[in-house]
């Protein structure tokens, strides 16, 4: 482990180019836990709550639940020494971007500011109708469905619901930087989630070392990463970060 540590800090060192690309592992050791798997969100709730179309016509119901996971269960959530590190990268010039499945807001909260969301925020509510953007800290979700102030229509959290397409910025951000890059960071992500597990695939092949930190192996691992930093991410991170910086 300390060899492909070494390593590892070597190649970011030398790239001109890298980016980390963050999945829900980045985010359980600050209290948040995965949508997927044996301790996954969906196997308390029904995923159909977060459906476009149920959502659009169910929306009282559906905001029941929505407040419960997103702005009750997740709202103290801060980020941890993972999410801290790369940060530091960021302002240290030794990471150029992240690329996150989550959305959390943990990155930007952890001080990093190139943060392509690539399922959206939920910090961030948004009228379907008129398009108008709110912080979720000024919503007074004692009364739900919460309602925009201009035309009374039900606000959606800004993130990608099922039957919905990528943000397009997000969306081109994220493969621009797979291109360019010579080091890809993969962090708590399995690979599961399409199209976000092309990002990496894709800086795989335009010539990107691939370098993931996770417990155990995952899709990824046998089928594009060069070197497989194993265990939780903040213990690799912080370990990381003592050879970094």
């Amino acid at each position: 482990m300390n060899t492909l540590l070494k390593e590892s800090a070597k190649l970011i060192k030398e790239s001109n180019f890298t980016f980390a690309f963050t999945g829900a592992g980045i985010s359980v050791e600050s209290g948040i836990p995965p949508f997927r798997g044996e301790h996954g969100l969906w196997n308390k709730y029904n995923p159909q709550v977060l459906d476009l179309g149920y959502f659009l016509n169910n929306s009282a119901h559906c905001w029941t639940y929505i407040r419960e996971i997103f702005y009750d269960f997740f709202a103290d959530a801060k980020p941890n020494d993972a999410h801290r590190i790369l940060a530091q990268m960021e302002r240290n010039k030794l990471l150029n971007a992240v690329v996150t499945q989550n959305i959390d807001n943990l990155h930007y909260e952890a001080g990093s500011e190139t943060v392509y969301e690539f399922h959206g925020n939920s910090k961030k509510l948004k009228c379907l109708k008129c398009g108008q953007v709110y912080d979720a800290r000024d919503i007074d979700f004692e009364n739900i469905p919460p309602k925009c102030v201009n035309d009374k229509d039900v606000l959606k959290p800004d993130f990608i619901f099922f039957g919905e397409g990528i943000p397009h910025d997000a969306y081109a951000d994220s493969f621009a930087a797979a291109e360019k890059a010579e080091v890809c960071i993969i962090v708590g992500s399995t690979g599961e989630v399409t199209p976000a597990s092309y990002v990496p695939r894709t800086a795989k092949q335009a010539g990107a070392t691939i370098i993931e930190i996770n417990p155990e192996e995952t899709i990824f691992t046998s089928a594009i990463t060069d070197i497989h930093l194993k265990g939780k991410a903040t213990d690799v991170l912080n370990q990381l970060g003592e050879l970094l910086f």
